[in-house]
């Protein structure tokens, strides 16, 4: 299994091709995904990929951390497991115990 990053500061414009593409010089890229607005389908500026190995993930961290895409400086990074929600709160299924 390979590395997964993260990348953040995606210029609007950037596409899934695009960006496996920046990435290709470094290694196999494995999957890549634009987070997108779920209304409007929207970039939100950020992204995920995975290079196949974790040595070409080190070099895509050294080298495109703080690179420029269409004028937008890139934050690369180590993508962090995801902590799961516990589901509470307004807007989760709990809206009742907000009625008087």
């Amino acid at each position: 299994m390979g590395k997964k990053l993260y990348v953040g500061n995606l210029p609007f414009s950037a596409t899934e091709d695009s960006l496996k593409e920046a990435f290709l010089q470094f290694g196999t890229v494995e999957s890549v995904s634009i987070i997108t607005d779920r209304d409007t389908g929207q970039s939100k500026g950020f992204g995920f990929l995975e290079l196949s190995t974790k040595e070409e993930a080190s070099g895509a961290i050294a080298k495109m951390n703080g690179s420029e895409m269409d004028g937008r400086t890139l934050k690369v990074s180590e993508a962090q497991a995801k902590v799961p929600r516990d589901g509470s709160g307004p807007g989760r299924g709990n809206i009742g115990s907000y009625r008087r």
